[in-house]
């Protein structure tokens, strides 16, 4: 019989850290490469296509953002300034790994192989996703905050058990880190190991809600340690950083070792989108602050500096780019050719009564329509 009052055992404490906290841990400062003695040792080759793409990024950039003020595009939110991080996010990615971009990332599904004009499908307001996720293994451009991130688990814990060798690398900006979509996926691919890479673009606004009305938080890259994966803080403009770091998570993933979070410190140089009046919530001093930190500039400079670009090879590179924007210019300027009865495609596999309804009452209009010509 035991004495009441006498000492019971206790069970195992629940504080007690089921991993070591400190590997996960990010480092105090950003990871750079370009300037440093790093640089020495990054491959020459690497650097000269990041330049190139770079240059080709920051043209698509200014060629998109013309196109809204012509009325091609309905919106585009520009990615000038973050080009380093959406280059190296296409780059370190095998053909049978998946890139799950947010809204803001079609630079990046431009830099994977996707072609721009469908890549601007979404925001020209055409119809659907603009290509077909599956052929380019690029999941549809997400207009919600951080709902893809979820699928970028799902799709990766899928890959692995089926034994594919598959990574997702799934990109969110700094404001999708306080949508509940983000918590969740993180908790899940730390439970699940999943091969998965999550990318936060850091540009200092939610829109117009600055960083610090978002999170109390040393970095957004410290909140991978209570989730149980490394967190890893990166300079967002210099692409030979982003792209070793985002090569040794996607290793990572690969090998079985489970989720990392990335935050790439950046800035968007240009306003939300070409409806936002960014002068409203933040200085001309403080963005020409970060032009002195510009990614094409840096890498250029890096360049020049190693004698591995000189000026023919910078006009090379801005002809390159210029002869793409003209591609581009010439192909959104032709009217697309839509088929209203579209509405009714790839809704259901099997059409409710109130959709054939619908179809025939719009194909009856369509038909007297043409009649009347």
């Amino acid at each position: 019989m035991e004495q009441r009052g006498a000492h019971q055992p206790t069970p195992p404490p629940a504080w007690k850290p089921r991993t070591d906290p400190a590997p996960l841990l990010p480092d105090p400062e950003p990871y750079r490469v370009l300037g440093t003695d790093e640089a020495d040792r990054t491959d020459p080759a690497l650097l000269l296509k990041l330049y190139g793409e770079l240059v080709r990024g920051r043209r698509y950039n200014a060629q998109a953002t013309a196109l809204t003020k012509q009325g091609r595009l309905a919106v585009y939110p520009s990615t000038v300034g973050q080009e380093a991080a959406e280059i190296a996010a296409a780059l370190v990615l095998q053909e049978q790994d998946w890139l799950f971009p947010s809204y803001r990332d079609t630079l990046a599904a431009v830099a994977r192989g996707l072609d721009p004009v469908q890549a601007l499908g979404l925001l020209r307001g055409d119809w659907h996703t603009g290509y077909d996720p599956r052929e380019h293994r690029i999941a549809p451009l997400s207009t919600p905050l951080a709902t893809q991130l979820p699928h970028a688990v799902g799709l990766a814990h899928a890959a692995r058990l089926k034994g594919d060798d598959v990574v997702a690398l799934a990109m969110v900006g700094d404001g999708g880190t306080s949508e509940g979509d983000f918590h969740e996926a993180l908790n899940f691919a730390a439970v699940w190991k999943a091969p998965v890479v999550f990318l936060v673009q850091n540009n200092g606004f939610a829109i117009s809600v600055p960083l610090a009305k978002q999170t109390a938080a040393p970095s957004l890259a410290h909140k991978a340690v209570g989730y149980g994966m490394p967190g890893r803080l990166v300079d967002g403009n210099d692409a030979a950083a982003v792209h070793e770091v985002l090569s040794e998570a996607v290793r990572r993933a690969r090998a079985g070792q489970g989720p990392t979070l990335v935050e790439a410190v950046t800035y968007r140089m240009d306003a939300h989108t070409n409806a936002d009046d960014a002068t409203r919530y933040r200085t001309d001093a403080e963005v020409e602050a970060w032009r002195a930190h510009d990614p094409v500039a840096l890498m250029e400079r890096e360049l020049t500096g190693r004698g591995l670009l000189d000026e023919d090879g910078i006009q090379a590179a801005r002809d390159a780019a210029e002869d793409f924007a003209a591609g581009l210019r010439e192909r959104m300027n032709q009217d697309p050719v839509l088929d209203p009865m579209d509405l009714f495609s790839h809704v259901y596999a099997e059409q409710t009564s109130q959709l054939r309804e619908q179809a025939a009452q719009l194909r009856a209009e369509l038909e007297a329509e043409q009649e009347s010509r």
